[in-house]
């Protein structure tokens, strides 16, 4: 009862003019909000990192470009503003926007948002000298209805938003969750559209761009047609990935596949990419990889077939994705959602007893809050015959035993498409993965070509096992996916425990730049160059 008091008085304050800065006055001055939005690490360290900025700044040749960098949530904002000193140290005119969330599906009270605003807005003053800073809760441009387009790509980013917060597919624009990210959405797009418009900056960076108000700025930015470079970080320490005018996690390598397709892998190069294989099979940690992918080492084939009880019969495997991943929104080639593809291919299996369907639920799901693909599953098929088997996300069975019992894989966007396809498995891929027609998997564009192509196969899956040629390009691919697409980058998403052993000075050290350098080009527009890379796969 004394918090909805509480609550409710917050609301209330937060509707009155300057309540939030008085009680900030009063109450805090200099310490963090009693919330989970902390800049504490960054109040600590931005004297001395501005400091550093002015002893690198004078000696650069860098051509100057006006740059404008977003964030919003606290862990963001810390990382941009890392980023964005980095910029400004390298000369160039940097501006960061943000807004002052703690997380992107609570609808906090406006009170506490501005106390957030005004701690954030403190914290930040400290760069003034070098970064100029810009909070969008302050910054409020008068309502004009938006032009049809960027309306268009708002409603698109809060469906995306409602998919990512439920993990769920199909949304209800009555739902709570869509209206609370549609007013959030529309206000942002309203502000960046009215101050990108007044400012005119030379680019845009903003990590992820597809969901939240960073799938909002990108959407902006492209409207403007000014150019824009997304970023998010992959699991391995100093590197990310990055895209120019387009969403980073879309992970279109089409350019990157371009330079490299008709190269050929050094013996160093493919003894790399298969320890890293061998590693995930055996859930170890390979190289600077910050995560395993199996809960259990490699058990052998022989003993997850009997796990399961399988027959002679050809194996399938069908590899889902975790719903709601922001590596699957918008990602469905011909069917209506992946859930979809799910059932429908569940459907067609039950008059195919002669083929052992075998579905792997992804481990993630064990986070999941709700739905989740074994809801998808029971609800096509309540019963399943004895040839269908589901393996659950928190069962103990590793996926690589699993590809080495496969005839057939198919899949939607999960890498296991790309690490059968390594063992010459053929693979049916039905969603807009990054590996998708590189020249070793199948590729239907409609349910005719795909029900059509699976039945093709499965009479006779050892027909269709990959040429030595089409392994070979797999294996390639995979290592460029692996060690040319992700680049050389200094601060991750433990960004504190990076900058301590990556400062300013250091990165922008004669030794820092002929690591970092390019990338840095590359952040501010300057166009990838994916043949520009040395022998271990990294840009030079």
């Amino acid at each position: 009862m004394i918090n909805n008091n509480k609550e409710t008085l917050k609301r209330f304050l937060g509707g009155i003019p300057l309540t939030a800065e008085l009680y900030w006055l009063v109450r805090q001055r200099d310490n963090p909000t009693h919330s989970r939005f902390s800049l504490k690490a960054l109040h600590e360290a931005l004297p001395s990192m501005v400091e550093e900025v002015k002893k690198i700044r004078p000696h650069s040749q860098v051509q100057k470009k006006k740059v404008f960098i977003f964030a919003a949530l606290h862990y963001w904002i810390e990382q941009a503003a890392i980023t964005g000193l980095g910029l400004a140290a390298d000369n160039h005119d940097v501006t960061l926007g943000f807004y002052p969330y703690f997380d992107w599906f609570t609808d906090s009270t406006k009170f506490d948002i501005r106390r957030q605003n005004i701690y954030a807005q403190k914290v930040l003053e400290q760069a003034s000298s070098v970064m100029d800073v810009v909070s969008f809760i302050t910054y409020r441009a008068p309502y004009t209805p938006l032009p049809k387009a960027l309306q268009d790509a708002v409603n698109q980013v809060t469906v995306f938003d409602t998919q990512y917060t439920l993990q769920i597919e199909d949304v209800d624009p009555n739902w709570p969750t869509y209206q609370f990210r549609l007013k959030r959405n529309q206000e942002a797009a309203q502000s960046l559209l009215a101050y990108l418009r007044a400012t005119k900056p030379d680019v845009v960076i903003v990590p992820n761009g597809t969901v939240q108000e960073f799938g909002i700025v990108y959407r902006v930015a492209r409207f403007l047609k000014i150019p824009v470079t997304t970023y998010e970080f992959s699991d391995q320490r100093e590197a990310f990935w990055i895209a120019q005018n387009a969403e980073i996690m879309r992970q279109d390598t089409s350019e990157m596949w371009s330079a490299q397709a008709d190269s050929k892998l050094s013996n160093e190069q493919l003894s790399r990419i298969k320890s890293l294989f061998e590693s995930r099979q055996q859930a170890k940690v390979n190289e600077n990889f910050t995560r395993q992918w199996q809960s259990l080492p490699s058990q052998g084939a022989e003993t997850v077939r009997e796990q399961l009880k399988l027959d002679n019969r050809p194996v399938v495997l069908l590899a889902t994705n975790v719903l709601g991943d922001s590596l699957t929104l918008g990602r469905q080639v011909f069917s209506k959602t992946m859930a979809d593809w799910v059932s429908r291919t569940i459907l067609y299996f039950i008059g195919r007893p002669d083929i052992q369907l075998v579905i792997r639920i992804h481990p993630g799901e064990i986070l999941t809050r709700e739905y989740s693909m074994v809801d998808v599953v029971r609800q096509t098929l309540p019963e399943l015959p004895e040839y269908i088997h589901v393996i659950q996300p928190e069962e103990k069975v590793n996926t690589y035993d699993l590809v080495e019992i496969t005839d057939v894989g198919l899949v939607y966007t999960t890498t296991v498409g790309l690490e059968m396809a390594l063992k010459g498995i053929p693979v049916v891929v039905a969603g807009q993965t990054h590996y998708r027609d590189r020249g070793f998997t199948f590729d239907p564009a409609s349910w005719v070509e795909y029900f059509k192509l699976l039945g093709m196969i499965l009479e006779n899956p050892k027909q269709y096992k990959l040429s030595k040629e089409k392994i070979t390009l797999a294996w390639k691919y995979a290592y460029h996916f692996f060690y040319t697409f992700p680049l050389p980058f200094p601060w991750h998403i433990k960004v504190w425990q990076d900058y301590e052993t990556h400062k300013l000075s250091h990165v922008f050290s004669k030794e820092g730049k002929k690591k970092y350098g390019n990338t840095f080009r590359y952040l501010v527009g300057e166009p990838l160059d994916w043949t520009k890379m040395n022998h271990n796969g990294r840009h030079a």
